[in-house]
């Protein structure tokens, strides 16, 4: 597979929102849910969610920080990225990567009780897009 730059990658992740989140828990079971990273498309090598503190994904990033996120397009666009995941919980922060939209499941704001931010910082991301491919690694 070909090494890319950062910045290629993040323009082939340009508006790209949801994906599928992937936890593993203590005892190695893997988890996957859909995720929205609501609209923060700019990719610099972090991705950012939103999420309440007890969550069960938040659980499982506590235990084992190590995650994949799954990206894919109607174009025949796929993404995988490997990465480390962080609880966020400084409202600066989460104020930095505040959406109105998000007061549907959040409705106090960043002043919702419990709510928090998970960071990925990518170590590696791979992608196939029909006859081309390519990845980054940190």
């Amino acid at each position: 597979m070909e090494s890319k730059s950062l910045k290629q990658i993040a323009e082939k992740m340009s508006q790209l929102d949801f994906c599928m989140m992937l936890t593993v828990d203590g005892r190695g079971t893997q988890f996957s849910r859909p995720m929205s990273n609501n609209g923060d498309v700019e990719y610099d090598g972090n991705s950012w969610f939103f999420t309440y503190e007890q969550s069960n994904k938040v659980k499982q990033i506590e235990t084992n920080p190590s995650i994949s996120l799954n990206f894919q397009t109607e174009a025949m666009l796929f993404i995988h990225l490997y990465g480390t995941a962080k609880i966020i919980k400084q409202k600066s922060i989460l104020a930095k990567h505040w959406q109105e939209g998000l007061k549907m499941w959040f409705p106090d704001g960043i002043e919702t009780p419990g709510i928090v931010m998970i960071k990925v910082e990518a170590k590696k991301v791979q992608y196939w897009h029909k006859e081309d491919e390519g990845e980054w690694n940190l």
